[in-house]
């Protein structure tokens, strides 16, 4: 049995961790990332490759690292397919978009923190969680069959969606989120296929509903022969055989005859609101472990990026001033909340309606609405459809009244919901009566979406 001590320790080499790791490294602290794959697999997640905002992403690592896995920059719109309707939807995405090569991404991530003065420890799985009362001092793991001891002033959970750090952890006597369950996440499998001829939308985003309103397809093109074809459903729903249902849309697209697979890869991601606190004491979650995912599209990257900057920051506070208490680290959970948090509990409103919509319904409704508007209430950062969109959706949608009014309703409960956000409080002590107003809402969501609770 091995013991290392350390200043932070930080579970899971992805965006979150090393965006973290890089930020404390580079203020001087001796920083350990515990990476559960080999040197040679690390940054080799399932991902959809799509990366929005990476110009504004935050500076601990250099944004020039990341350029060599930008393989698509080209991409500029969202090609909705609605076969039902035998339509194609054309949505213009504004601001910087890209397609990656998701390892090429996750190296040289890794590599930028490794230059900020992080150490890897790869081969390395995390079995427990070390604590003293309710304070979180480090983990224990097994590296390459023998045992390690990791003792560290801060530990960061960066391992994902299904990271074992919370079941592991006593967090009942803090404020950390426990509301926590497999319905509220998402199971997706994604294959990187080569085609011989450049597809004809190597500059859309491809996505294609299944038959059920909880299950999706997409095709992201890298290049203009290497796509990124993938499928998932919300895990609250009846399964769908993944690995067959992507084999079987892909079979119906001439454009993939004779295409070869080059690459499989599984994964869960939540499609839930941002966790409550991310924070106890001597312990902070990031990324996909804390729910920074946006709900309605299952991007994360940059959440993760900004997640990993802001946990860094108030480690560095925390332990200059000796104190890794979870007030100290609340901050940090303030920050994200303000930044994205609250406008990706509100869009998690829509994701809460869409499981009482009747796919028809709502495809009826997009083919009637103009695209370019669309892009607008889709990208506008809240939800908000300006008069000159309700009059031509209203125009061209008669005979969905009902949808549209649903949708009305809706909008006015996750705009209470996300001002009620932007009051998210600034201790711990205030928590629980934020969450107690905040919970009257999701209930009145609830009821005006027919909706099962999800939370």
């Amino acid at each position: 049995m091995t013991t290392r001590e350390c200043d932070v320790a930080i579970v899971g080499a992805g965006t979150a961790g090393c965006y973290a790791g890089a930020t404390i490294a580079d203020a001087g602290y001796d920083v350990l990332v515990l990476e559960r794959k080999t040197e040679e697999e690390a940054g080799h997640i399932a991902c959809g490759d799509a990366l929005k905002g990476a110009d504004e992403f935050p500076g601990a690592i250099p944004r020039s690292k990341l350029d060599r896995s930008m393989t698509n920059t080209e991409v500029d719109h969202g090609r909705f397919e609605l076969p039902e309707h035998d339509t194609v939807l054309d949505i213009p995405v504004p601001g910087e978009l890209a397609v990656i090569d998701r390892l090429e991404y996750g190296r040289a991530i890794i590599e930028g923190a490794a230059e900020a003065g992080v150490e890897f420890s790869y081969d390395t799985v995390v079995q427990d969680v070390l604590q003293d009362g309710d304070r979180v001092t480090g983990v224990k793991a097994n590296r390459k069959g023998e045992g390690l001891t990791v003792e560290a002033d801060i530990t960061i959970d960066g391992a994902g969606a299904l990271s074992i750090l919370q079941d592991k952890a006593d967090l009942a006597d803090t404020t950390f989120d426990t509301n926590v369950t497999y319905s509220q996440f998402c199971s997706a499998y994604r294959e990187i296929v080569h085609v011989e001829e450049e597809v004809e939308w190597k500059d859309a985003l491809v996505f294609k509903p299944t038959k059920r309103a909880a299950g999706y397809l997409w095709y992201f093109p890298r290049t203009g022969t290497e796509i990124n074809a993938g499928v998932g459903f919300q895990m609250n729903e009846e399964p769908m055989k993944l690995v067959d249902d992507l084999k079987r849309d892909l079979a119906t697209r001439p454009e993939f005859e004779g295409a070869t697979v080059e690459d499989k890869l599984g994964a869960a991601l939540p499609t839930r609101r941002p966790y409550d606190s991310a924070v106890a004491p001597g312990f902070m979650a990031v990324g996909d472990s804390a729910g920074h995912v946006n709900p309605t599209t299952g991007g994360g990257i940059a959440g993760a990026a900004y997640a990993g900057e802001y946990a860094g920051e108030q480690a560095i506070r925390a332990l200059e001033a000796g104190d890794t208490s979870e007030a100290m680290l609340w901050d940090y959970n303030e920050r994200v909340m303000d930044h994205y948090g609250g406008r990706y509990a509100a869009l998690d409103v829509y994701n809460i309606m869409a499981t009482a919509v009747d796919v028809s319904d709502l495809t009826s409704l997009l083919v009637a609405m103009p695209g370019e508007n669309l892009a607008e209430a889709l990208y506008s950062g809240s939800t908000d459809f300006g008069l000159k969109l309700k009059l031509q959706a209203a125009v061209g949608s008669f005979g969905h009244w009902g949808t549209i009014l649903d949708f009305y309703r809706t909008k006015r409960v996750a705009d209470e919901l996300l001002s009620h956000y932007e009051r998210y409080p600034d201790r711990p002590s205030a928590l629980a009566g934020w969450q107690r107003e905040r919970d009257a809402i999701m209930d009145r969501v609830y009821e005006t979406t027919g909706a099962e609770a999800k939370y």
